[in-house]
């Protein structure tokens, strides 16, 4: 394996490179046999202590995330019965939530109805951590679990920016052809630019980087990006 990573790293410039340029790269340095995923880390000038300079956001990628995901839905009643019928895998309340404290972690998204959040909210510390807790600011708190659903089928995604003041976030799979690959990652960019906090000053976007999951990362001119998302 690392022959083949230092390989594919000499294949790759140690410059900046246009974003259609970019993705081919990471396309044509991909060696592992597995469908890999795309990703992609924005560096942004913002500092993620100050809440008022927290960066979160999603968005539904046009060509979707080539990803099947496993969904879990906290709802009652009425909502209950529209979450299944959505196609939601795992649906349920506090039965649900017993789960998931005793380590079951069989699923990859969650959404909420507002009104069960005070159990949802006791799993804090087990599904935050893991990027699984539902947030409005995502549209995984809502009433509309159905468009919930659909749109994390359609290949919605999330993003949050770290303590680094890094957003990763997939931006698909190396199956896909460059031309999808760049409307998945141009629509992203384009919502965290949406999303720039009025208090962040300077530079926002400062540096993009895109890989496959196993392959080196490609450095993306910025600039160029920015004329295209502003």
């Amino acid at each position: 394996m690392g022959k083949k990573f230092e390989a594919a790293k000499k294949r790759v410039e140690p410059r900046l490179h246009d974003l259609r340029e970019g993705l081919d790269l990471v396309k044509s340095t991909n060696f592992v046999k597995f469908d890999s995923t795309v990703d992609m880390a924005v560096r942004l000038g913002v500092d993620p202590k100050h809440s008022d300079q927290m960066v979160r956001g999603s968005v539904v990628l046009p060509h979707g995330a080539g990803k099947t995901v496993t969904i879990l839905v906290f709802a009652k009643g009425e909502k209950e019965r529209e979450a299944r019928d959505a196609g939601a895998d795992h649906v349920g309340a506090d039965d649900l939530a017993e789960r998931i404290t005793k380590g079951w972690l069989e699923f990859d998204r969650v959404v909420a109805t507002p009104d069960l959040m005070g159990v949802v909210g006791r799993l804090g510390k087990i599904l935050g951590p893991r990027g699984l807790m539902p947030n409005p600011k995502t549209g995984t708190v809502t009433f509309d679990v159905a468009r919930a659903i659909r749109e994390i089928r359609q290949g919605k995604v999330e993003y949050r920016v770290e303590k680094a003041g890094i957003v990763h976030v997939p931006v698909g799979k190396v199956s896909f052809d460059a031309a999808k690959l760049y409307d998945n990652t141009m629509a992203i960019l384009e919502s965290i630019m949406k999303a720039k906090p009025s208090s962040a000053k300077g530079t926002y976007l400062k540096t993009i980087t895109v890989s496959s999951t196993m392959g080196p990362g490609v450095q993306i001119d910025v600039a160029c990006v920015g004329k295209q998302v502003a």
